[in-house]
């Protein structure tokens, strides 16, 4: 079985990167991103020193949106000629009806055209980096960036040259050819780039390499990915034309489903955000007597009194709150011997509070020794109540790819280092959303009349 999977991948990878529309969606994706470096001047960024900073963070925005649709519409052209063509033509038959299960076709039919997509993708990534590199001429002193320049022009006359002599003297297929040579050139081009400043001076390849835009551009990978498993789903029953339209439909649905499906999904107001706590660095927390003095950003958006009970996480919807759900304390949170008494309902309730200025200050107490997942922190939002699940709009909003996930480039703009471990879980995610997808893609094929 794996056998035929590594078959039919191969020829469908093939067949794929063969289809004039591969060369010219790539292509424009190149172009485009030439146009990119110059409507981004007129951004008016803001300047603080991230990896991207000034113009540059607009770039960044439509640089890997540029990859990320190009790469949507190639692997819904690509899922519909090789898999919703053949059925169509019945060419489909002449392999299913050999002893290749339908569920071996389609896998191998996905492996196949990620393949190329992958190909599509890391050139189109090579382009954006280029365009990183090159950054945007917002003033009339800004030079062109000569290395960037040659290397990245060389990189496509380069293998077009080849696939037209090629084509014409041998008769080599022209797009196959030109994506084919396209794919290490441009990676070779790019490490020149790395190594060769602005100036023409030799410098490190770590100078003016991006780890935190390698992240991003790795994530919105998997997101393409996802996304290529949607299109082959949806070619199993559908024509190009309704490819093209599900694809596009669920790359904007899965880039507002935090607005239009997460934000019903939990339900828990924000009052305030944690700006400065003031805590025994020795202390245990979750010990019951634990104080912690914490200070909002600003007043809070509801009154805080005596007493009450306060709920803290990282998420300002609510979604893993540190503090366990429970019942207000109904006794007297300045006594220390009703706050440690044995047998006395959790809680973690407001000792005092206290006025310094504008803002307020509230001191935090633990009831009974409350199992708190950690201290508060900085930067944490606070809530008088335990979060609310709408199971309807959680399970809606579960099905639908969130594209949030992958897309990185709010992070990079702020400054937000992204942790390995943070790609670790996308890919994880992607992998589960793909799986999902071809379960669906070989339930629609299962029953689907090829003959």
């Amino acid at each position: 079985m794996f056998g035929q999977v590594l078959t039919i991948a191969r020829n469908t990878f093939v067949e794929s990167i063969r289809q004039p529309v591969f060369f010219v969606l790539v292509l424009a994706g190149g172009l485009l991103q030439v146009v990119n470096t110059a409507l981004s001047a007129f951004s008016m960024g803001m300047t603080e020193q991230t990896e991207v900073f000034g113009d540059d963070k607009l770039l960044l925005d439509m640089g890997l949106a540029t990859v990320m649709v190009c790469a949507t519409l190639l692997a819904a052209f690509i899922a519909t000629s090789v898999l919703s063509r053949e059925i169509e033509n019945k060419t489909a038959l002449t392999v299913i009806s050999k002893p290749v299960g339908r569920p071996v076709f389609i896998i191998g039919k996905y492996l196949g055209v990620t393949g190329a997509i992958l190909v599509a993708t890391v050139i189109l990534s090579v382009f954006f980096m280029f365009a990183i590199r090159h950054r945007v001429m917002s003033t009339a002193r800004d030079t062109l960036d000569g290395p960037v320049l040659l290397f990245s022009i060389l990189s496509v006359l380069i293998p077009v040259a080849l696939a037209v002599w090629g084509n014409f003297f041998y008769g080599w297929v022209f797009s196959s050819t030109a994506i084919g040579a396209m794919l290490p050139a441009t990676l070779i081009a790019f490490v020149l780039t790395l190594a060769i400043s602005k100036e023409w001076a030799i410098q490190p390849l770590s100078k003016d390499f991006k780890p935190q835009i390698t992240i991003a551009v790795a994530c919105a990978g998997a997101a393409i990915l996802v996304l290529t498993a949607a299109a082959v789903a949806a070619s199993t029953r559908l024509g190009q034309v309704m490819t093209l339209v599900v694809c596009c439909g669920l790359f904007v649905l899965g880039l507002l489903s935090n607005h239009l499906l997460g934000r019903f999904a939990f339900t828990n107001p924000v009052i305030g955000v944690i700006k400065q706590v003031e805590i025994d660095p020795q202390a245990d927390f979750r010990q019951p007597g634990a104080t912690a003095t914490i200070t909002l950003d600003q007043p809070a958006r509801e009154p805080i009194t005596v007493g009450a009970s306060l709920f803290f996480g990282p998420n300002p919807s609510g979604v893993g709150l540190l503090v366990p759900a429970h019942r207000p304390f109904e006794g007297d949170p300045t006594s220390e011997a009703q706050v440690i008494r044995r047998g006395t309902p959790p809680a973690l309730a407001v000792r005092t509070v206290t006025k310094t200025g504008e803002s307020e200050a509230y001191t935090l107490v633990n009831v009974g020794g409350i199992r708190v997942g950690r201290a508060p922190r900085a930067g944490d939002f606070i809530f008088t109540g335990p979060t609310r699940s709408n199971w309807l709009a959680r399970g809606a909003w579960s099905l639908v790819p969130n594209l949030q996930t992958f897309w990185l480039v709010d992070a990079i703009t702020q400054g937000h280092t992204i942790p390995a471990r943070y790609l670790g879980l996308v890919l994880a995610y992607a992998g589960v959303q793909i799986t999902a997808f071809l379960a669906l893609a070989v339930l629609l094929f299962q029953r689907r009349d090829v003959g």
